[in-house]
């Protein structure tokens, strides 16, 4: 059946026709034809997250059921030993999140947090590191923000906590496979995402990729069951791809085809820069049409862009979403405090084309208010 509109948001998000059709077949989560599908899927992650094939053998990926909250949730609960500390870096609500769980898990944390519209300060990350005796042990941060769109520093966060001998979680459930960067690089030692993100898959599991000598450590920490990513990753090691509980089948040969597809485009270089180009004709479109972004050029992400409500009328963004949504472009609501906003993806099976046809129904919106 063909989509009634296409989803301009952060995920879930549109795909394409023929990863809705790679679902249509049934799979044994027993079955070796499936579990080695599981086995080569683990294997081409860690192959677009780590750069230098030399390095490859040094990590692994562990797919966890659930949403991404779940494998952030997965991770946070997994990693951290019962005397550690989590350094959480927070400028929006998946930082909020990461400290929640945190919370309600027992873990001792620390907090450097900024406005939504500001990146990390770097040097604060430094300064209290540097001054630290030894009680944070795990530095936690998320990449794209997509309660504004900001991109932050994972780089320059990395080396630091790097150079204090800190463990390093990266939350990029909507930036990777859409925007370049690799684990290795970087420092990571855990990086979690999420199938219904920039590879374009649905919505069913998350993924992690994580150090193998930081995982190894790791045994016994864990404060869930379900969760338990340690559990998981030796079950899958040990029993060629089997997952410790059911497999969500349908949504990973889905994302198997995403994954085939992603490579058909180019690529992660090729992906950015259509989320790119959909972007760049998105603001200068939107502007042209009397809506600002919220956040400088400098510190946006092509990912999801927030535009500010338009001063020059009674604007109303449920009527704005309607008229957007019957015309077949369903948009997202702003996430922030500060400012009335709303958001508009970039990524999915999206295209500049779509972006202009999204233009004209907004240029006559503006023309009926």
């Amino acid at each position: 059946m063909e989509n009634p509109y296409l989803l301009l948001t952060p995920g879930p998000l549109s795909t394409t026709p023929s990863v809705k059709a790679a679902m249509l077949r049934d799979w044994c989560t027993w079955d070796e034809d499936y579990n080695s599908l599981i086995q080569k899927l683990r294997r081409d992650l860690v192959t677009i997250a780590v750069s230098k094939e030399s390095s490859r053998d040094l990590y692994t990926s562990v797919l966890m059921q659930g949403s991404g909250t779940f494998a952030v949730e997965s991770v946070i609960g997994s990693v951290l030993p019962r005397d550690g500390n989590l350094l959480v870096l927070s400028n929006g609500a998946y930082g909020k999140r990461m400290l929640e769980i945190a919370k309600i898990l027992n873990i001792d944390t620390t907090e450097i947090a900024a406005k939504e519209t500001e990146q990390i300060d770097i040097e604060k990350v430094e300064d209290i590191l540097k001054a630290d005796k030894n009680i944070i042990t795990h530095v936690a941060i998320v990449h794209c923000e997509t309660t504004t769109g900001i991109l932050n520093d994972i780089a320059s966060v990395g080396k630091i906590a790097k150079k204090y001998g800190k463990l390093f979680i990266v939350d990029a459930m909507s930036s990777f496979g859409g925007i370049p960067f690799c684990v290795d690089e970087v420092g990571i030692d855990f990086m979690i995402s999420s199938a219904n993100k920039c590879i374009q898959g649905v919505p069913g599991f998350g993924l992690i990729i994580a150090k193998k000598s930081s995982l190894e450590k790791c045994k016994g920490f864990a404060r869930s069951l379900s969760l338990d990513m340690y559990s998981q990753w030796k079950t899958m090691e040990d029993y060629g791809g089997k997952w410790r509980f059911t497999s969500p089948t349908h949504v990973v040969r889905a994302f198997i085809e995403a994954m085939k597809e992603l490579n058909d485009e180019g690529g992660v270089p090729a992906r950015f820069e259509r989320f790119k180009a959909n972007h760049d004709k998105l603001v200068s479109g939107m502007g042209s049409l009397g809506f600002k972004t919220l956040l400088p050029a400098e510190l946006q992400s092509p990912i999801i862009t927030s535009f500010l409500y338009p001063q020059d009328c009674s604007f109303s963004f449920k009527q704005f979403y309607e008229y957007a949504k019957n015309a077949g472009y369903v948009l997202y609501p702003g996430k922030i405090s500060e400012a009335e906003t709303f958001r508009i993806g970039n990524i999915g099976d999206v295209h500049p084309e779509d972006i202009d046809g999204l233009l004209a129904v907004v240029k006559r919106f503006r023309e009926g208010q």
